[in-house]
């Protein structure tokens, strides 16, 4: 019995790994300080600043990156609204999702 419940245990493990992860402020900022994501036909630069450059298909577009109560917050000029994102980690991918449940997948580019 015991043979079969530790292969259970080896078993399940890396399926547990593969897991989608929440991810705390600290955690976030971590992950994306200094960093560069891509997404299909983007690339998003994390500045220490809290600057980031988005560039999709080419066009640049600036904005302000923050940690806020265990989120991902956004800010594109011109508008002066702030938008947050929950983050989960699977490896090294990431995942941003929004309040309405809609979700971003990244990896790293380096």
């Amino acid at each position: 019995m015991r043979r079969f419940a530790l292969l259970l245990v080896l078993c399940a493990s890396p399926a547990m790994a593969e897991e989608w992860v929440p991810m705390t402020g600290g955690e976030i900022r971590a992950a994306l300080t200094g960093r560069t994501l891509v997404y299909p036909d983007t690339t998003q630069d994390f500045r220490v600043s809290g600057r980031t450059l988005y560039i999709h298909k080419g066009r640049e577009s600036w904005g302000y990156w923050r940690i806020e109560d265990d989120q991902y917050c956004s800010q594109w000029p011109p508008n002066d609204l702030w938008a947050c994102y929950g983050m989960d980690r699977k490896g090294e991918a990431l995942r941003f999702v929004g309040d309405g449940g809609d979700i971003t997948e990244a990896t790293y580019a380096d």
